[in-house]
């Protein structure tokens, strides 16, 4: 009888968003070797839950796929954030107004969701300070922002450091590439 007691205080230590943040990662890699091509291209979808075919798509796709395994659709968040402060996101666009294709598939308006969301932490080089599931945002060096997901795989290299789950060109490939690029943008949702 005194186990059940102890059963219950060690999943109340838990933290609840354990189980969102292991749907979200393994949301990700599930794109691996499913989503094996780059393309940029605009796209009319459907609205809510819009999504370009599988095997294609760019950084952003990677996330907004990811938030879909835990129920989250960031075409419709980002849209109806988008329509409420349209001031508040980035103008790089030509845009006048939101437009529910391709907001959510563009770097810099996840950075201004999240951040929004108050989900923003430091940039730092520690690699400690980046976990599974965080998202990062990246400037590769042609001055493009790329986006990616911290996955709950360790570098070989360095223990403390995990693969970035993300596609930049090839595919959704896990790769030890977190400091590679300059980090722009650190985000942790869960």
């Amino acid at each position: 009888m005194r186990l059940l007691p102890l059963l219950f205080l060690a999943l109340a230590a838990l933290p609840a968003s354990a189980a969102p943040k292991d749907e979200f990662i393994s949301g990700a890699v599930a794109q691996i070797g499913v989503t094996t091509s780059y393309n940029p291209e605009y796209v009319v979808l459907p609205y809510p839950g819009g999504d370009v075919p599988i095997a294609s798509g760019v950084c952003t796709d990677v996330v907004i796929r990811a938030f879909r395994k835990i129920g989250l659709d960031l075409q419709k968040e980002v849209h109806e954030d988008m329509k409420k402060s349209f001031p508040a996101y980035p103008h790089l666009w030509s845009l006048r107004a939101p437009d529910a294709n391709i907001d959510h598939r563009r770097v810099p308006n996840l950075m201004a969701f999240f951040k929004r969301l108050g989900k923003s932490v430091p940039i730092t080089h520690n690699a400690a300070d980046y976990q599974p599931g965080d998202i990062v945002a990246w400037k590769i060096p042609d001055g493009r922002p790329h986006i990616g997901i911290v996955s709950s795989e360790a570098s070989e290299d360095q223990p403390d450091r995990f693969k970035i789950i993300h596609n930049i060109g090839a595919g959704a490939r896990c790769e030890d590439r977190l400091f590679e690029f300059e980090i722009i943008g650190h985000y942790r949702y869960f």
